[in-house]
């Protein structure tokens, strides 16, 4: 008989975003972030850091709580096989914006699982497809006056007014969001059983 005391699932991110997510597809879970040095490594594919990061991310917070299921995840931006992390300042953003305008990019999240019922780390990469519309400089700096920038890996927030620069989105719209729903729920659903 399980633990009451013990949350069957723990989000290991502070990311609002997610956490309304997994809300939303109906899952009960415990917000608990991980820390970990999210440094990037040179020459490192994109998919490949997203996913060790990902993985990270979990194996901290199963440390953690080891008698729980840890999903965990990263989002990361890539541009021509260049890495758009989250901006420090706001001249960096203005800058991954003006590169970003007019172009496609690619957002990929990689999730991570471990813990109960899930002993190895079970890492998968989904990747999206945005197009930005051609931004002037009043576009950006009009964007960056909102405050959306600082947190957000590329400086947008597709679920917030960054939206409004976006031309067109092939692929997940949770992903670009910063956890791939449909992905993650039949992965749960492997572990948890069904939601009720």
């Amino acid at each position: 008989m399980s633990d009451p005391s013990v949350p069957e699932l723990i989000l290991a991110s502070a990311s609002p975003r997610r956490r309304e997510l997994l809300r939303a597809a109906g899952f009960q879970f415990i917000v608990k972030p991980a820390e970990v040095d999210e440094s990037p490594i040179d020459q490192e594919p994109p998919r490949a850091q997203v996913s060790r990061l990902a993985v990270a991310k979990a194996l901290a917070g199963a440390k953690e709580n080891p008698q729980s299921l840890v999903l965990a995840a990263d989002t990361i931006v890539v541009l021509k096989g260049q890495i758009f992390g989250k901006p420090k300042e706001l001249a960096e953003a203005k800058e991954m914006l003006k590169a970003l305008s007019g172009q496609t990019h690619e957002v990929i999240t990689a999730f991570c699982l471990l813990g109960k019922n899930c002993p190895k780390p079970i890492v998968k990469p989904v990747s999206s497809a945005v197009t930005f519309r051609p931004l002037n400089a009043s576009d950006i700096e009009a964007y960056l006056a909102l405050g959306e920038s600082l947190d957000k890996a590329g400086a947008y927030a597709v679920q917030g007014l960054g939206l409004s620069l976006i031309k067109e989105i092939q692929g997940s719209l949770t992903n670009v969001m910063g956890l791939p729903l449909q992905e993650v729920i039949v992965a749960l659903e492997k572990y948890l059983g069904p939601r009720t």
